[in-house]
């Protein structure tokens, strides 16, 4: 019963006892027998792995494609292009117009519309879109419009990268966004020149993939890791047999002769393994933000920070002659200078091989911001006691 447990845990990857109250038998000694092995299994399980195989990894060939278009959304409220300005919108206008029957182009200099704006609009069409299903798509200003709200979508075509178009976009669009403009002053809130349109868009093309027909597949990791990789390999192996090899970094071949694809798919996708991470500290500077790996580890070193900080304050006063003199107001100039040199700041030393738990802590115990961080960091790499990657952006 015991191993027969531990294998539906590490199938499963459930780790409640309450998903297992179901398995047990009516009769309350045996059940509290079973209970307590089940904790006995429960631990190592645990610490087995939390990460399902499907969160950290994707079949290879299962992929979105991005789709692209050019349209007219029209009903805008004259905030639309100016036709003056935007030539591509004019000459757009005039070519849908004529497609309609109806000829405008001896009069091009005469349309001066505002409720027409072109628009650039785009879709990501998912794996295993049908022919007829919807899809959502995102619409973005091209030229000179103020506000796309309460426009209507014509008919845009959405090519691929191959030059074929593979859904067809209509609809109101919707913005999200408020803009209020008055005589002195105006208020906008959101982006009113960017839209949505949920389910916008039909699908026309299909991308031919067959799933049930592939033997050999490769899963490709999201975060390289040659570590992860192999624990991928060893736990999918434990269940379906030797159909799994890691072959590098990123990648786990498998080889599903004589199996179903699909089934075999939908048993390795909820495995759960525990993926290995490298020792990287991230630091962006625009923002001062500063984010650590678990596996970052110093080397024994001795920090020393300070700032010298010079303050100048100007307190000008004005001096008022007496009363039917001769003199003249003047101002007076008041001045006064502060040093900060934070003479107590004193020498802190890190031990080496710390946890990154005690690494933040003792940084904090320097009183240092994030800004000071960042140079300390980047001082400690240099000196080659920082034994992780720095990356700065």
């Amino acid at each position: 019963m015991r191993r027969s447990l531990a294998r539906h845990l590490r199938i499963t990857g459930q780790t409640d006892a309450k998903s297992f109250m179901m398995l047990l038998p009516p009769r309350p000694t045996v059940r509290r027998v079973l209970l307590l092995l089940l904790l006995a299994v429960l631990i190592p399980v645990v610490a087995f792995g939390q990460i399902r195989i499907k969160d950290i990894a994707d079949v290879e060939g299962i992929r979105e494609n991005q789709l692209v278009g050019y349209g007219l959304v029209v009903g805008l409220n004259n905030t639309g292009d100016k036709l003056d300005n935007a030539a591509f919108t004019r000459e757009s206008l005039i070519g849908m117009l004529e497609r309609l029957g109806v000829n405008t182009r001896d009069q091009a200099s005469k349309l001066q519309t505002k409720n027409v704006a072109a628009v650039m609009v785009t879709a990501d069409l998912p794996a295993f879109a049908r022919s007829g299903s919807r899809i959502d798509v995102a619409i973005s200003a091209l030229g000179d419009a103020t506000n796309l709200t309460g426009g209507t979508l014509l008919v845009t075509p959405l090519l691929a990268a191959d030059g074929e178009v593979y859904a067809v976009a209509q609809g109101a669009v919707a913005t999200g966004a408020i803009a209020a403009r008055g005589a002195a002053t105006s208020v906008t809130r959101g982006v009113p020149t960017s839209a949505r349109i949920a389910n916008g868009a039909t699908v026309e093309r299909e991308v031919q993939f067959r799933l049930d027909k592939s033997n050999a597949l490769r899963l490709g990791l999201r975060n390289p890791d040659l570590t992860t990789a192999r624990r991928i390999e060893q736990a999918i192996n434990k269940v379906l047999g030797p159909v799994a090899k890691a072959t590098d970094p990123r990648t786990v071949t498998l080889d599903f002769a004589g199996r179903d694809p699909v089934e075999s798919l939908a048993t390795l996708e909820d495995l759960r393994v525990e993926p290995e991470s490298p020792a990287i500290v991230v630091i962006e500077e625009a923002s001062g933000t500063i984010v650590m790996g678990a596996n970052v580890r110093i080397s024994t070193v001795a920090i020393a920070q300070g700032n010298l900080t010079i303050r100048v304050t100007e307190t000008p006063q004005v001096s008022q002659p007496a009363p039917f003199s001769a003199g003249t107001t003047t101002t007076v100039p008041r001045t006064q200078v502060q040093i900060d040199d934070q003479h107590d700041r004193k020498l802190g030393i890190l031990e080496g091989s710390v946890s990154l738990r005690d690494l933040v802590a003792s940084l904090n115990a320097l009183g240092v911001g994030p800004r000071d961080l960042i140079s300390i960091l980047q001082s400690i790499k240099a000196a080659g006691a920082l034994q992780a990657d720095l990356i700065v952006r």
